[in-house]
């Protein structure tokens, strides 16, 4: 299926691995000039690397920022062309957000501090690029704005509460731009992965294997087998098909990509 993607450009953030890698590689196959956003400059070229061996006809960019502060945000809209004024709107016409990976911990073990750091890059790094890019998009008429968020908005545990109830809110902003942002021509939807194979995965569940059993160790004995967490292709591959005009209708809701977990 031809998604009509070539030639669209594309910013990715939280594109240096995992499932913002992935979301670039889909994007650039498909025709997408990238641009790739992570603090590590030096694990940003490597991803850059691997997007361009397997779309070499596409433009790939890179950008260094913090992206849990205000000026890292700035930085990146100004690199990537978008933060003109809303007369003339950027030139990006697909943004996804992805950067972020809240800590599990349940509301006595998430300290203040961690919290609010983690909040500082995925929340409101979600809030504000939000803020810049919509109005742009709306004032040119057109543009995808794709959340990555997670499942644990649609099942909160409190084992990872700061997640869940982060994840909830970032789900209704989605709702929220979305349901009017048609009329602009503009279409803002996310994405809720469940348990995905990345290092992130790992993180998780030896957080959880400490919390269970006191012991880090055992955190393979917490991979579950019905359903086997899904890899990044899966994600990625529903990003850009939402992302394409062959999804020009969905606006303003979350896909779930995790094998049917949470509808359990």
């Amino acid at each position: 299926m031809d998604l009509g993607l070539a030639g669209k450009r594309a910013v990715i953030t939280g594109a240096s691995k995992g499932i913002g890698l992935g979301c670039a590689v889909a994007l650039a196959r498909e025709g997408c000039d990238v641009a790739l956003a992570a603090r590590s400059a030096d694990v940003l070229a490597q991803a850059a690397k691997e997007v361009q061996s397997t779309a070499p006809a596409s433009t790939v960019t890179t950008h260094a920022v913090d992206l849990s502060t205000p000026d890292g945000r700035k930085t990146l809209l100004a690199e990537t062309g978008c933060n003109g004024d809303t007369a003339s709107g950027g030139p990006v016409d697909i943004w996804v957000n992805n950067a972020g990976a809240i800590p599990g911990g349940d509301i006595g073990t998430v300290d203040d501090t961690t919290w609010r750091d983690a909040w500082d890059l995925k929340v409101f790094g979600y809030i504000d690029l939000c803020r810049a890019i919509y109005p742009q998009m709306c004032a040119r008429g057109r543009g995808v704005i794709v959340n990555v968020i997670g499942a644990a908005s649609l099942r909160p545990q409190p084992s990872y509460i700061a997640g869940a109830v982060g994840n909830s809110g970032l789900v209704a902003m989605t709702a929220a731009l979305g349901s009017r942002s048609l009329r602009e021509g503009v279409r803002v939807v996310a994405v809720n992965p469940g348990l995905i194979i990345t290092d992130r995965m790992g993180d998780l569940l030896r957080r959880q294997a400490v919390d269970e059993w006191g012991d880090e160790s055992r955190w393979e004995e917490l991979i579950p087998a019905d359903p086997a967490p899904g890899t990044v292709e899966q994600v990625a591959d529903v990003v850009a098909f939402l992302a394409s005009d062959r999804a020009s209708h969905v606006s303003g809701t979350s896909i779930t990509i995790d094998g049917g977990a949470s509808a359990r």
